[in-house]
């Protein structure tokens, strides 16, 4: 997740290192808040990868800046990660929010939908956070207030997002055709 939102980020526009680490906490939120001993190892993979390059500025105060930009393989990459996203990319609601945001560096409409529809597949799927034996509980099912408002917030947010899904993939499949 941590490679994706900096190869993603970097496609947007060239970024240093603090700026990337803002917008890559703006993006995850509190979840997953970034290290710096965790982001910067991860950009040096990436670099050594030949995915990014580094150009030194002459920093606002003493200290030069360190400007990071997609290189053509870091595009290529990110394109194909966001092709191919692993299930946990799919099923966890983090991952997913980091390849949604990107996915519009996938520029083929039905590429795009491919990616769109396993989400769908996924949400269809039955399950909840507590069970029965192996049967997933609806929270009408559920005493306990606290966890039925968790099944309802649940069920209206895979409701909301799987309506803005058939939306999006009438429109992408409307571009394929057309």
């Amino acid at each position: 997740m941590l490679e994706l939102a900096i190869l993603g980020f970097l496609h947007d526009a060239p970024l240093h290192g603090y700026e990337l680490r803002k917008r890559i906490a703006a993006l995850t939120g509190h979840v997953k808040p970034v290290a710096e001993s965790t982001l910067y190892p991860a950009i040096k993979r990436l670099e050594k990868a030949g995915l990014l390059a580094r150009r030194t500025q002459p920093g606002a105060g003493a200290a030069p800046r360190h400007m990071l930009t997609l290189t053509a393989e870091g595009q290529a990459e990110l394109r194909r990660r966001l092709a191919h996203p692993a299930d946990a990319d799919i099923t966890d609601e983090n991952r997913w929010f980091t390849v949604l945001a990107f996915l519009r560096h996938l520029e083929e409409p039905s590429a795009q939908a491919e990616v769109l529809e396993r989400r769908m597949a996924f949400l269809r799927q039955p399950s909840s956070f507590f069970y029965e034996g192996d049967r997933p509980l609806r929270a009408e099912e559920v005493d306990d207030p606290f966890r039925r408002g968790i099944l309802t917030v649940a069920r209206a947010t895979s409701q909301a997002e799987l309506s803005w899904l058939r939306r999006t993939l009438d429109t992408l499949r409307a571009a394929t055709d057309g």
